[in-house]
């Protein structure tokens, strides 16, 4: 399971001292994106090539705020939802307590330049048994 390690920083955080719900989106975005990079799939690349990788779903819950300072990581798997739609299924931990802060699921797709939605079978290689 692909893992990302973050620090929470001070401007992440509201009024109550804990991170903004918004600011959750933030991280699994990036962790998704240093996860397919890793995994060989580069955003700049597929552009030129008319490939556009889309997310049209997002669910979160929050189960315990992280606060500022707070080390923690964001955990990446794929699951494949149907022809054309992925999903990641991503949780984000508090790394001193292992606890589950976040969990989260991202549906995806890929669109061509028309914004059709097309088929993208290399994401088929990113999922785990």
């Amino acid at each position: 399971m692909y893992k990302l390690y973050l620090r929470v920083r001070d401007y992440e955080c509201d009024l109550q001292k804990v991170v903004n719900n918004s600011v959750y989106q933030n991280y699994l975005e990036h962790a998704r994106h240093e996860f397919l990079l890793e995994k060989g799939v580069n955003f700049s690349e597929l552009v030129e090539e008319g490939i556009n990788l889309m997310v049209v779903r997002v669910e979160l819950d929050y189960k315990k705020p992280l606060r500022s300072q707070d080390d923690f990581y964001v955990t990446v798997a794929v699951q494949k939802v149907s022809r054309i739609k992925y999903a990641f299924v991503q949780n984000i931990y508090h790394k001193e307590s292992e606890e589950l802060m976040v969990s989260g699921r991202s549906i995806g797709i890929a669109v061509n330049t028309k914004g059709r939605p097309v088929a993208f079978a290399h994401l088929d290689n990113l999922i785990e048994e």
